[in-house]
């Protein structure tokens, strides 16, 4: 309830009596009210299913459902998906007012767009769960409870969505077709995957050669893309404009988000595009902020406006690589340019070109490291060539970006000349091409990561942040760690003069005992799985059941069930 909102007060009842650590007490009152309102956040978000709701129709047979085409269909090499948004129902000659979301897929080649109004007549089904992907929880973190396949459909009319948002899928279409006439084969499939983020004419081939060689991320337009854009537009303006009144800053932050909307607003560009827009506005307000800054108050926004996106994999990655960008990536070029300087001498390892390869060097190794064990998780697959493929491939990403962008606008009113332009991004994508091939043929490329649990994920987290912590803040823990032990063995001798002599080894093995019980117990609680073993006793097998409870049943105990 709302008011448990009032708990997050209770601290600044402590704010008379220690006046001295007033802002300690704020900020633990702000942190606690965070917390409860999260909570609160995330309990509104969950769904309350009744008849009212689509997704209540799942399994109940073949339905008629009247709504609007709310995103531009997205195509893969036989089919095309889209999100409806559902208006009226009709089930067992009775119509009814719905509302939800759901995803239906339909032939490629099937004409729909977006705003079209539709009559669809098909099977409402749950999403599936599969043993290597959560499809369905992918579904849930986009509101989406039901999908049906293949339905009849039936446009009943058309144009009927936001005017603006029509307009940039219509541009996003005819950008594509640009490319599509100037480039060919494969590199326009890649050109308009990187540069737009339509994948669906990327060939699976190619697409499991991004995923064995770990550069898929590449694909996604995201931090990069965006840094790239940004970049350009700042230097353009400025270089036309000067940095008087700041237009060249809000040049820039119109761009970026212009470019978000023209790729479709997912989840990975909105997140670049709200912590370059904070980068910009820092800029501009000339109280520039930290990666670290940006990258948080960016996650808080998107949490707030989606609580089940802390559990899409996209986001964790996106904010582990940018996490492992802001605190690993330093300690790495350190370490990287005293072994150089070491190797090769101070005067060489000091050039721009020594500097960029060991900061591109940094970046990649960081990324990999923040990343990997959730990588394998969700995708059960490790890549071993993840460093030296993204290094290489990222060479080409400025010209890629640039090159495409120029094609694609040019091809709208010159295809002629567009294509001469083509050229030069068909050089930029064959070399990136090139690379990913190359290394995805090592035999080495990748290894099958299906056995790693939730448990050891934490695990590698923790030690890693202890370890960054640690090397971060080297002189500042050695100074508390000498201030606490000195404070230790002060209380322990108050403490011991209390405490006769001869009674010092008895409370010593008291808790000792203590702490062998207490560690007996802990190891004891059940897991919340179930357990089956299967135990031979001499006679056949026995069958020991543990429940998820910590109930045991024993099926069978042979000749001596009491001795199990």
């Amino acid at each position: 309830p709302p008011f448990i909102l009032l708990l997050g007060l209770v601290p600044l009842c402590l704010l008379p009596f220690l006046v001295q650590h007033r802002k300690t007490i704020v900020l633990a009152t702000c942190c606690l009210l965070a917390l409860l309102g999260g909570n609160l956040r995330y309990q509104s978000s969950q769904p309350v299913v009744n008849e009212h709701l689509i997704q209540f129709y799942n399994e109940q047979g073949t339905v008629q459902i009247s709504g609007m085409v709310i995103t531009e269909p997205e195509t893969r090499d036989k089919t095309s998906s889209f999100q409806f948004s559902v208006k009226q129902l009709h089930l067992n000659n009775t119509s009814k007012s719905v509302s939800g979301k759901m995803l239906i897929r339909v032939p490629r080649y099937k004409s729909i767009h977006y705003g079209d109004m539709l009559q669809v007549t098909g099977k409402l089904e749950t999403p599936p769960q599969f043993d290597d992907f959560d499809y369905k929880g992918f579904l849930a973190r986009q509101n989406i409870y039901s999908i049906t396949n293949y339905p009849r459909i039936e446009v009943t009319d058309t144009n009927k969505g936001l005017k603006p948002l029509a307009w940039i899928y219509s541009l996003r279409n005819r950008l594509s077709g640009s490319l599509t006439q100037a480039l060919s084969g494969p590199q326009a499939s890649l050109a308009k995957g990187i540069l737009l983020g339509l994948r669906g004419d990327i060939s699976p081939s190619m697409m499991d050669a991004f995923s064995r060689t770990g550069t898929a991320h590449l694909l996604a337009i995201s931090g990069i893309n965006l840094t790239i854009v940004m970049g350009i537009f700042l230097s353009a303006g400025i270089w036309l404009l000067g940095r008087r009144r700041f237009v060249y800053i809000w040049l820039a932050l119109g761009i970026i988000w212009l470019y978000a909307l023209v790729t479709g607003m997912k989840a990975p560009v909105v997140r670049a595009t709200i912590m370059g827009s904070m980068l910009l506005l820092g800029e501009y307000l000339g109280r520039q902020r930290s990666t670290t800054t940006a990258l948080t108050f960016a996650a808080a926004i998107m949490v707030g406006i989606d609580p089940l996106i802390l559990w899409d994999a996209s986001f964790q990655l996106s904010f582990l690589a940018m996490a492992g960008l802001a605190f690993i990536a330093p300690l790495i070029q350190t370490l990287a340019k005293k072994a150089t300087a070491n190797v090769i001498g101070t005067d060489i390892a000091t050039t721009p070109a020594c500097n960029f390869i060991i900061d591109s060097f940094a970046v990649t190794l960081a990324a990999i490291i923040a990343t990997w064990p959730v990588t394998a998780y969700n995708f059960n697959i490790l890549s071993l060539v993840g460093l030296p493929a993204t290094f290489f491939a990222l060479l080409a990403m400025p010209g890629i970006i640039v090159t495409t962008a120029i094609t694609s606008i040019v091809g709208l009113f010159l295809p002629i000349l567009a294509k001469i332009v083509g050229y030069i991004s068909w050089l930029f994508l064959s070399y990136f091409m090139l690379v990913i091939k190359t290394f995805d043929k090592l035999p080495f490329a990748s290894v099958k990561a299906d056995s790693i649990q939730t448990w050891q994920v934490w695990l590698y987290y923790a030690l890693l942040a202890a370890i960054t912590v640690t090397t971060l803040c080297w002189k500042q823990l050695s100074n508390f760690l000498r201030g606490m032990a000195s404070e230790t063995r002060l209380l322990v001798g108050k403490a011991s003069t209390f405490v006769p002599t001869k009674y010092k080894g008895w409370i010593f093995f008291a808790l000792l005992a203590s702490v062998c019980i207490v560690w007996t117990a802990i190891i004891q609680i059940p897991d919340d799985k179930l357990h089956i073993s299967v135990l031979d006793v001499g006679q056949g097998d026995a069958i020991l059941i543990q429940t998820p409870n910590g109930q045991d049943i024993l099926i069978d105990g042979g000749p001596s069930p009491g001795l199990l």
